[in-house]
């Protein structure tokens, strides 16, 4: 009996854990203001997500797309982003300007 109640136990942690891991990721809590958490900031691009995952992640920074016009006035605040897409149009990496 004891037996059965552990392997009962086992079991059902293990498809607990099963079922955690399936799940899809959470999308991340978007971020108001400016990139200063550089750090956490390359660890989300290094996850290449797409343009509308940044724009919800990190809505009040200016995502630049390739062929968009900007100006090249100096900011510091890490407010605007140059990206780089692959081929699948994620991000793969980029730079504040």
């Amino acid at each position: 009996m004891l037996r059965t109640l552990l392997l009962a136990l086992l079991l059902g942690s293990a498809s607990a854990c099963q079922l955690a891991t399936s799940q899809p990721p959470m999308s991340p809590v978007p971020v108001a203001g400016f990139v200063t958490d550089l750090p956490a900031f390359e660890r989300f691009i290094d996850s290449r997500p797409t343009a509308e995952a940044f724009r919800a992640a990190y809505p009040d920074v200016q995502l630049v797309m390739p062929g968009d016009i900007t100006t090249k006035e100096f900011r510091s605040n890490n407010s605007r982003y140059y990206a780089a897409f692959d081929a699948e149009g994620r991000i793969t990496g980029g730079r504040f300007m």
